[in-house]
């Protein structure tokens, strides 16, 4: 009991300044950003197929002897070399141009309740479409379990500009894409998932507690007056009626039913009522419902794509401020100290 109660008091020290620095942290934080744009941030391009191939190399050279790994080498550049030879002589020959090479552009969007991301989305995707061409594909990796509804009908609309110049849009789904991650994903001409996934979820939830009872309780009055007579339905505080929420059900089921209507329209052959329940499935489930095309992870595919095409990883990067980075350096160093020091005080206790 001495033990515990020791060492309660000392988490709670800890707690206390790991609460104290992050309230400083975020303050310094705020100051840096007063005045300053939200988009200032930069494209970060990474060739995913070069890194692929180096990594394979590097593979090789581990395993393969001496003579094995110079023989490869030799066999690489010969190829090259004949490559080189062959597209001079379709040069001097006045040849029809073959089609341009495909390329693949990466994205990636990790989806909160607020659907966050959508912000950078948005920029990288302005920036593929500045020099994507007809034959070339984008790759959205996707992880999400949805969030509020106009956010993640923004994030839609974003995938949607994609499709609309004409580019294919693959999703790939390797952990979840429920309730405003399947309306991301439902846009993608191809959508694959690996066999554990969580895919679907299609449905409208709300949750609204009501103190009206703890208030009267204390004799605490609680007025809110409006324009309009559905400008509030359900409220927190006041007293909650039978036509409010009646209403407010009404709201969530034409909410529903957009949904479901946004599903129809980019996926037509998902018979629609028979999974918008709200359920969920694992990707080797949802291949049968017509939920996804395909069972596969986002690295298979990147794999294959990269055996004969480029692929591109694009991501907009925000610029931090120097306030940011000495408040990240600062709470990442508070983090390492009280960690240390919360290990080598249990270590003492353990051992007395």
């Amino acid at each position: 009991m001495e033990f515990l109660s020791d060492y309660g008091l000392f988490l709670a020290k800890a707690i206390t300044i790991v609460v104290a620095v992050v309230v400083i942290i975020g303050a310094i934080a705020s100051a840096g950003q007063k005045g300053k744009p939200v988009t200032d941030g930069q494209i970060k391009v990474t060739h995913l197929s070069e890194g692929l191939k180096e990594t394979a190399d590097h593979l090789r050279q581990e395993l393969l002897s001496k003579d094995e790994y110079k023989a490869y080498i030799k066999a690489q550049k010969q190829e090259e070399k004949e490559k080189l030879k062959k597209d001079k002589k379709k040069d001097k020959s006045k040849e029809a141009e073959e089609a341009p090479d495909k390329r693949l552009f990466v994205l990636n969007f990790e989806g909160d309740t607020q659907a966050s991301a959508v912000d950078n989305l948005r920029e990288e995707i302005t920036a593929v479409l500045s020099i994507a061409e007809p034959q070339d594909e984008v790759l959205l990796r996707l992880e999400s379990p949805g969030g509020m509804v106009h956010t993640y009908g923004l994030a839609s609309s974003q995938l949607q500009r994609i499709k609309n110049k004409g580019i294919k849009l693959n999703i790939a789904v390797d952990e979840v894409a429920a309730s405003g991650g399947y309306m991301m994903a439902c846009v993608g001409d191809h959508i694959m998932a690996a066999p554990f996934a969580i895919i679907g979820s299609i449905g409208v939830l709300a949750q609204v507690p009501n103190f009206h009872r703890l208030l009267k309780e204390h004799n605490v009055d609680f007025e809110m007056h409006t324009a309009g007579e559905y400008k509030r339905t359900l409220t927190m505080f006041g007293e909650n009626t039978d036509k409010a929420r009646s209403k407010f059900l009404e709201e969530l089921e034409d909410t529903h039913k957009l949904f479901k209507q946004f599903i129809i329209d980019n996926r037509s052959q998902l018979d629609v009522e028979k999974v918008a329940t709200g359920e969920h499935w694992y990707g080797s489930q949802a291949i049968d419902l017509d939920l996804i095309d395909e069972i596969k992870t986002s690295d298979d595919f990147l794999v294959e794509w990269s055996a004969n095409f480029d692929a591109f990883e694009v991501e907009f990067e925000i610029k931090k401020s120097i306030s940011e980075r000495l408040a990240f350096s600062i709470k990442a160093g508070v983090e390492s100290a009280i960690t240390s020091l919360l290990q080598k005080d249990t270590l003492q206790r353990l051992f007395k």
